[in-house]
């Protein structure tokens, strides 16, 4: 914990905020260098992961778009997939593109909030059939899996606030997507369902590991072996939905749901940035690390919050008894 004393001379008022600063520095390095906060892949060469390989090969099944608006004022971002002729799936290139976004968000420093969604009112239907026709081999096919469940990780990882705006269906990845987010909104008429065992398969993308850990081991077990439909009630009743959103007219040039979905996840987003993303780091460990470890990650966030300007502040003001 760092303690800065009170000082009377302007010398030893400079020299604190120095080491002020310095602590709160080395402690956020300490703090990035663990697993579930730093940018680097959740596999390595020793796995047979080679990114650069595996960008090549998918890349040779282009189509849609993965695109990215941030907005600085605010501090949210709207991610959104796109390629509405198939359903918002994913080509082999949208892999990577997904990929290269979440690296921007990474060193996005200013960001609070991400809103996932997909284009022309439907979510992400998974995986474009063409490429995974092409790659359906066991080989390439591991391959892919530990590409998206990387880029997906990390997606999570993101200090940002982040919430699936599900509107229409998220089918097969796409669903395994919204699980990759802290909240998701449904919209009346949408549905999320794992439909893999209708493709002789399992989720690839994390998304088993990430549902069970969501709404229970019974509960995936229901959605995985049954293919089942989750419309807003269901999703409500186990706990994979957050919050429906009303049917809103388009309000000054944006549709409703984006709006009541940027409202929503403004409550949660309101203040600082380096508050509200050192709150996402220590959810993130908590969700992540052995009890022992999440405590010591806490910590050492703490440390880098401790004494900086928004405590600082808040302590002037006496914000705590208001």
């Amino acid at each position: 914990m760092l303690w800065c004393s009170t000082v009377t001379q302007q010398t030893a008022d400079k020299n604190t905020m120095v080491i002020c600063v310095l602590g709160r520095y080395l402690l956020k390095s300490s703090l990035c260098s663990r697993s579930w906060c730093r940018k680097g892949s959740l596999y390595s060469a020793g796995h047979g992961f080679q990114p650069r390989e595996i960008r090549e090969k998918l890349r040779a099944f282009p189509g849609g778009s993965v695109d990215l608006l941030t907005q600085e004022e605010t501090g949210l971002a709207v991610l959104t997939i796109n390629n509405p002729s198939r359903m918002n799936a994913f080509s082999g290139g949208m892999m990577v593109e997904l990929e290269e976004r979440v690296s921007q968000l990474e060193s996005w420093t200013q960001g609070k909030g991400l809103i996932v969604r997909g284009a022309a009112g439907t979510f992400c239907s998974g995986s474009d059939l063409n490429a995974v026709r092409a790659i359906s081999n066991p080989q390439d096919g591991m391959k892919m899996c530990m590409f998206m469940q990387d880029a997906l990780t990390r997606l999570q990882r993101l200090p940002l606030v982040s919430v699936a705006l599900v509107e229409g269906r998220a089918l097969g990845g796409g669903s395994e997507l919204t699980t990759a987010c802290d909240f998701r909104l449904m919209t009346p008429d949408s549905v999320i369902q794992f439909v893999h065992k209708h493709m002789g398969l399992v989720p690839g993308w994390g998304g088993a590991a990430r549902l069970v850990r969501l709404v229970g081991d019974r509960h995936a077990l229901r959605l995985l072996g049954g293919a089942l439909k989750v419309d807003p009630e269901l999703g409500l009743r186990i706990g994979l939905a957050d919050g429906v959103l009303g049917e809103g007219p388009p309000q000054d040039g944006a549709d409703g749901s984006l709006r009541q979905a940027e409202e929503w996840l403004s409550r949660c987003t309101q203040g600082p940035a380096e508050v509200i993303r050192a709150a996402k780091r220590v959810v993130a460990s908590g969700r992540e690390l052995p009890l022992a470890e999440a405590l010591r990650a806490e910590k050492e966030v703490f440390g880098t919050v401790w004494g900086g300007e928004a405590n600082l502040g808040a302590l002037a003001g006496k914000a705590k008894h208001k």
